[in-house]
C-alpha cells in the first residue's frame, strides 16, 4: 500500500494522513488548502493514522494483485 501524505496547516502534529481525494484523508479529514504532498505515507510507520490505515487497506484490496506490489503507489492527480 502506497498513498502520498496529506499537508495542511490544519492537521494535527505527530499524526501523518494519506490524501485521498475530494480534497479529504482517507479518514475523512477536510482542512482548506490540503494538499498531497510529494512524499509517500505509509500506513506501517508509527505516526500513521490508524482510520487512514484501515481504509487504506480496504481500498488496496480491491485493487488488482499486480497493482499492490512494493512499488505501486497511489496518486491522485494535482490541480494547477
Amino acid at each position: 500500500m502506497r498513498w502520498e501524505k496529506a499537508v495542511a496547516d490544519g492537521l494535527a502534529p505527530g499524526v501523518s494522513h494519506a490524501f485521498g481525494i475530494f480534497d479529504k484523508t482517507l479518514c475523512g479529514i477536510q482542512e482548506a488548502g490540503m494538499s498531497p504532498s510529494d512524499h509517500s505515507w505509509l500506513p506501517e510507520r508509527e505516526d500513521a493514522c490508524g482510520a487512514c490505515r484501515e481504509a487504506a487497506s480496504l481500498i488496496d484490496s480491491r485493487w488488482p494483485r499486480s497493482m499492490r506490489s512494493e512499488d505501486a503507489r497511489v496518486s491522485v492527480a494535482r490541480r494547477l
